[in-house]
């Protein structure tokens, strides 16, 4: 054990071990050779790669939203730091979770997070908080590291885990984010980890996800929230979503593009029962 200086009583004791893979196997192939034979087929090398300030990526395993997944990496540039932000599925953990040091492994090889970033998250936010319980078998963020990893680019991440509603609170993290990014004059992409409409007809899912990508294509989150809550849209990463999109735009964002959106339908042919999957980037 070691100990951290920092305000945050939070920080003080944090254990060095690595983070085993808790969705390989599962939600992605559980070999190196069988992910990188995978990512390949999903990643595109003729794409032009933008240095983009946010990027919303989906979680679900890679039969399903693996082709949205790999259309929106295949336009991320190298980046030094990604600060990949995810919903708590599990419920373990406190509700805005950041896991402060050390490696996650994938088939592919550890992935380093950033501690000094993630260090400063959490002694200078009320919010943020050093815990690794809410990512001990959290999958959302955890599937978007091979994609990067893939590249072969030297890079650092930060894992934030989200179970937390309310929009002021969302907006204040973000902020602080962006604040982060700014203070420590990273070279980031952020990145929110959502799948969009679960297990509904595709006409129906289809419908209200457009409601969620136009009110992301207008970097609102007031109107992004509004629109999930009036229409019960069972969008799991809206508050990353949120998050994202404010600490985008304190960061100087002017304009989203969507990349892709497919369904579950789209692999299984099972259209009666979907979940949807958006891609969009951030600049």
């Amino acid at each position: 054990m070691v100990k951290r200086e920092g305000k945050s009583k939070e920080a003080k004791v944090i254990a060095m071990k690595s983070r085993e893979p808790a969705a390989a196997g599962r939600f992605y192939p559980g070999t190196k050779a069988s992910l990188e034979e995978t990512l390949s087929s999903l990643i595109s090398r003729d794409e032009s790669r933008e240095k983009v300030l946010g990027a919303i990526s989906p979680h679900a395993g890679y039969m399903y939203s693996g082709p949205v997944a790999g259309r929106v990496f295949s336009r991320l540039a190298p980046r030094d730091l990604f600060v990949i932000i995810g919903p708590n599925h599990t419920g373990d953990g406190k509700p805005f979770s950041v896991y402060p040091r050390g490696q996650w492994k994938t088939p592919l090889g550890p992935a380093e997070v950033d501690e000094e970033f993630s260090g400063y998250l959490i002694d200078n936010s009320g919010l943020l908080q050093a815990d690794e319980a809410a990512h001990a078998y959290e999958h959302s963020i955890e599937v978007q590291l091979p994609f990067l990893q893939y590249g072969g680019w030297a890079f650092k991440f930060a894992a934030l885990c989200v179970a937390n509603m309310k929009i002021g609170d969302l907006k204040k993290a973000g902020h602080e984010v962006a604040n982060a990014i700014s203070k420590l004059k990273k070279d980031a992409t952020i990145i929110a980890s959502s799948d969009m409409t679960h297990y509904e007809k595709y006409e129906s899912a289809k419908t209200k996800d457009r409601q969620v990508i136009n009110a992301i294509l207008e970097l609102d989150e007031d109107l992004l929230l509004e629109k999930v809550s009036e229409l019960n849209i069972s969008m799991c990463g809206v508050a990353p979503v949120i998050i994202a999109l404010s600490a985008a735009k304190a960061l100087g964002a002017r304009e989203a593009e969507l990349i892709d959106y497919k369904t579950s339908g789209d692999t299984s042919g099972d259209y009666s029962s979907v979940v949807g999957y958006g891609g969009m980037i951030i600049k």
